[in-house]
């Protein structure tokens, strides 16, 4: 796991100048919806993630130190989280939020704490 949540890993291809927007999310487990706004910020990237029917169409903030790979072929973003892990998350509300530095903290700590695939991240 690297230290900062909110930058992509090294190794993924930084995704300024490309509209992430309509992208297939795929976390470890399978779909979890589309990508419906992104910040592809140095220290302030994240995904913001329509997840449909999948949890009642809630909106999900995912920092983009989950990512694993992006897919520009197949129009996909892979996280390395599980479906649940994502469902369970902090609740997500897009006006409030987006600017609320309290929230990031939170999310950080959440996202933190458990790790990659799996429990509480020793």
């Amino acid at each position: 796991m690297h230290d900062d949540m909110w930058a992509y890993r090294s190794g993924i291809v930084h995704p300024t100048g490309q509209d992430l927007t309509g992208f297939t999310v795929e976390a470890a487990d399978g779909r979890i919806g589309k990508v419906d706004k992104h910040s592809a910020e140095v220290t302030d990237a994240y995904l913001v993630v329509d997840t449909g029917v999948w949890i009642f169409g809630k909106e999900v903030l995912i920092p983009a130190g989950t990512v694993t790979r992006i897919d520009r072929e197949t129009h996909s973003v892979h996280v390395d989280r599980t479906k649940e892990q994502i469902k369970a998350a902090p609740e997500f509300h897009r006006d409030s939020h987006l600017a609320d530095p309290d929230y990031r903290v939170e999310i950080s700590k959440y996202y933190g704490a458990i790790g990659r695939l799996g429990g509480p991240f020793v």
